[in-house]
């Protein structure tokens, strides 16, 4: 654990450093990384920022998989994003959807973003600066739970991002700081906009 380190990115899994696939992915066989993301996730490590993860994983309570298969499933994901340099720092999942069918996890439940219940876990465990950090994600509930925290945040157009911005943005109470193509043009932006500090 680096407390150290003043800076904190949060980011979405699905759609921002992973393909979102056909439905819920269940199975360590169908993850996959974008090709982008480790360099992306390694360039803002190597400046010295936290990494996050920050991800609703629903089909917990909806029966679809359970914590054993999403405990496969990131333990994929970080095996191959060590093998581009990157380790994370931490990896925060909300199992919760008051729609659910899993006891207990079928509850509204604040962990569930837009909620910031991974957010307090987050600053419960690590120092870092909210004002100085950043949510990127491919969501408008990324967005919200974002600007909810205090963190600046840009939105993806991979995933649902571009979907979601170009259908929903009029009804958005939120709006991100900056919109990109990608993780890997979100890394970039940051870089830059620390170089001007």
């Amino acid at each position: 654990m680096r407390d150290n380190l003043r800076r904190a990115i949060f980011l979405d899994r699905d759609g921002t450093i992973n393909p979102d696939g056909k439905g819920y992915i269940r199975s360590p066989e169908e993850f996959k990384v974008y090709t982008y993301a480790g360099e992306a996730i390694k360039k803002l490590q190597d400046s010295g920022f936290l990494i996050f993860i920050v991800t609703n994983q629903s089909g917990i309570a909806r029966g679809l998989y359970t914590m054993q298969d999403l405990e496969a499933i990131h333990l994929k994901m970080k095996e191959l994003l060590q093998q581009q340099g990157v380790s994370l720092d931490e990896v925060f999942f909300s199992p919760y959807h008051k729609e659910g069918v899993v006891a207990p996890y079928n509850i509204d439940h604040e962990d569930r973003k837009p909620g910031l219940g991974l957010f307090y876990q987050a600053m419960k465990k690590y120092t870092f600066e909210n004002k100085e950090s950043y949510m990127i994600g491919d969501k408008y509930t990324d967005i919200e739970f974002g600007k909810k925290a205090g963190l600046r945040t840009i939105l993806v157009l991979s995933g649902n991002g571009s979907t979601e911005f170009r259908n929903d943005r009029e009804s958005w109470e939120y709006h991100p700081d900056f919109i990109v193509k990608d993780l890997l043009q979100a890394s970039n932006l940051i870089l830059s906009l620390e170089e001007k500090k």
